[in-house]
């Protein structure tokens, strides 16, 4: 890059690596391999699948047999059919890992109606129009404080000292964590979403443990908030709520981990993903320089190239056919987002990264449907301002090496990213 940053090639797993992914049986293709997203080796496998197989049974994985629903239309046929695929605990909720929970819904996304649209109506107000415009400037000020606080002419991890301090400072102020203690929503977002073994924690009994200190702290301010008059937080919307303050504690804690989960995890992980893919695209990073009002597409477009939670599952609840396919009832089915975000019969050149597309928001990282990610509008709220103050301040941040990404395959995101911002504006 004339600029002098390091010219950081777009995500190609080689020629070998997609002929070795091509030349497997195709009963043998198996893309939940966590490995497989820590190496960011996947994508052969949904082109593959995208190609030959869109409705795809692997009989025999980690998980268990699942389908793999790949491209675009296809998971929001799915999304969208709550009826017969379900998301509710009782079946195993919302993700591959999960096993079937016979107490039913522990959080409101992992819950069908109506019970869900109850639990979820009672916390939108948080992110209704018009708390974002009270948000907007707060989370403008922290982020300038952040990016004013960054060293200029030496390495450091954009990950801990941005993107995590960003979201984690919104997260406290959406639940009204003590503010010196907020860190601490970092690191159970991180247990929570953690395979023991790979550098989060050691073992089951750690994440249990850490888990555990979580739901205690969280039990504790919901005994606070429910003793205080209706605040407008998220605990005490919850503990006052009419649908929602009888609720069982399995299901305040389900809640509670969805809500840190989600307002911490994907927002962090799609900042860093915006440097990155930034770097990675020069000719975009120096249109996005000489035009700040692209801004808002770029946003959009590095939601969709980021796709910060690589899938959700449902589970069929009856015996289905779909696309010339009989999905049986009990069987899992997994909707891959981070391949129907890459289905080229769908969104052109959707390998490419373009911060101008005509339609930047025609991406389904927030889903569809009854469970459209409730914290949309605030996700792209805080991307916009943070580079609407980086644009102010920095005219390049460089990227040092590729990011050490996390062991998952259902938070695409990143352990760090080495970046040295040369100079100031």
């Amino acid at each position: 890059m004339s600029d002098g940053s390091i010219d950081l090639k777009a995500p190609d797993p080689g020629d070998q690596a997609r002929a070795a992914v091509w030349a497997l049986p195709l009963a043998d293709i198996n893309p939940a391999q966590p490995a497989l997203f820590q190496a960011n080796a996947f994508w052969p496998y949904f082109e593959r699948l995208r190609a030959e197989d869109p409705v795809h049974f692997t009989a025999d994985s980690a998980y268990g047999p699942y389908w793999s629903i790949t491209r675009y239309n296809d998971i929001m046929a799915i999304d969208t059919n709550h009826q017969v695929f379900s998301s509710d605990s009782l079946h195993g909720g919302i993700s591959i890992a999960g096993e079937p929970n016979p107490d039913g819904g522990t959080m409101f996304i992992a819950m069908d109606p109506p019970k869900h649209d109850i639990q979820r109506k009672t916390v939108n107000p948080v992110v209704s129009p018009a708390n974002l415009q009270v948000l907007a400037p707060i989370i403008r000020e922290r982020a300038g404080k952040i990016l004013d606080s960054l060293p200029i002419g030496e390495a450091f991890d954009w990950v801990d000292k941005v993107s995590i301090e960003l979201t984690t400072m919104t997260l406290a102020t959406l639940f009204d964590f003590p503010f010196e203690e907020r860190r601490k929503l970092t690191r159970w977002s991180d247990v929570v979403t953690a395979v023991p073994g790979h550098g989060v924690v050691d073992s089951w009994e750690q994440k249990m443990r850490e888990i555990e200190e979580c739901f205690a702290y969280f039990t504790r301010l919901w005994n606070q908030r429910v003793n205080a008059p209706p605040a407008g937080d998220l605990i005490s919307m919850l503990a006052h709520g009419e649908a929602t303050r009888n609720m069982p504690a399995r299901e305040y804690r389900g809640n509670v981990i969805l809500l840190i989960v989600g307002g911490n995890d994907t927002t962090r992980n799609t900042i860093t993903g915006s440097v990155l893919a930034l770097n990675q695209n020069p000719d975009q990073y120096a249109k996005l320089r000489a035009d700040p009002s692209l801004i808002p597409g770029m946003v959009s477009e590095t939601i969709r190239w980021q796709t910060p939670l690589a899938h959700m599952r449902r589970t069929a609840v009856r015996d289905f056919e779909f696309q010339g396919k009989l999905i049986r009832k009990g069987d899992k089915v997994v909707m891959w987002y981070v391949s129907g975000n890459r289905d080229e019969t769908v969104i052109d050149n959707a390998d490419a990264y373009v911060i101008d597309r005509a339609r930047p928001r025609m991406h389904m990282s927030f889903g569809f449907g009854i469970h459209r990610c409730v914290g949309n509008r605030l996700a792209e709220l805080q991307l916009q301002i943070v580079w609407e103050e980086i644009l102010k301040r920095f005219p390049v941040i460089e990227v040092q090496r590729e990011p050490k990404r996390v062991y998952s395959t259902f938070i695409k995101g990143y352990e760090d990213l080495p970046v040295v911002i040369p100079y100031r504006v």
